[in-house]
């Protein structure tokens, strides 16, 4: 199923959608044609094309499905990191706190419940098209509650003028920006011409510092505290 964009207009949002299931793609393409302003603009499986395909069409949301195979959050490390303006919003899914964190830490800007109306999904769309983050209210309380959680532990915030907090050096944010992009500690190394271990070490430092049990709640942390990631 594929559509062209060859007809959007400057006040339409480009929509793409990635999902296994094709009638829900159909039925999702027919849902947001019917509404002004959004145009969908591609809509596919999950290939090893996928990227290529939402380059493509040069949309500006990706509406998908799935965050749970380690095959899915290599494909969205990938297109948050070779496409960072794209903004993604994950539908469907559980009411789990982890996997919310999980998808904070990746970028993905909107994450809506499996009982969502397909107006919800449609309002989620054009809210993270102007910029907003569209999220259930509970979930966001669990990201509060961790952030100060983490806080109480390390009650150090930024200065008013945004400097960096000393906890985190410059180069300990590097490497955060560089784990958001979705790069390997041997990637990382050979991009800071470090070690792997040193890699490591700095890694297992910056988690303990931020309270985050793996390097992707980690960036979500570091992020969630306003943290400049120098990338």
């Amino acid at each position: 199923m594929g559509h062209s964009n060859d007809s959007l207009t400057a006040s339409e949002t480009g929509v793409f959608l990635l999902t296994e299931n094709r009638l829900l793609r159909e039925s999702l393409a027919r849902v947001l044609q019917k509404r002004s302003g959004l145009r969908v603009v591609g809509a596919s499986r999950f290939t090893d094309s996928a990227i290529k395909d939402i380059s493509a069409s040069q949309c500006e949301v990706v509406l998908t499905d799935r965050l749970s195979s380690a095959e899915d959050l290599e494909l969205h490390r990938e297109l948050t990191a070779q496409l960072p303006l794209i903004r993604i919003i994950l539908f469907g899914m559980d009411e789990d706190p982890a996997a919310f964190l999980r998808s904070v830490a990746l970028g993905i800007c909107g994450y809506v419940l499996k009982e969502a109306s397909a107006s919800e999904i449609i309002a989620a769309v054009r809210a993270v098209a102007h910029g907003e983050a569209s999220c259930p209210t509970r979930l966001v309380m669990t990201l509060i509650q961790h952030v100060a959680s983490n806080a109480r532990m390390h009650p150090k915030l930024p200065d008013q003028d945004g400097a960096l907090r000393p906890s985190l050096t410059r180069r300990q944010l590097e490497l955060v920006g560089l784990v958001a992009r979705g790069l390997t500690n041997k990637e990382i190394a050979a991009s800071l011409n470090l070690s792997e271990f040193t890699v490591k070490n700095h890694l297992r430092r910056i988690m303990k510092e931020v309270d985050a049990d793996d390097r992707y709640e980690a960036v979500a942390m570091v992020r969630a505290h306003g943290l400049p990631l120098a990338m």
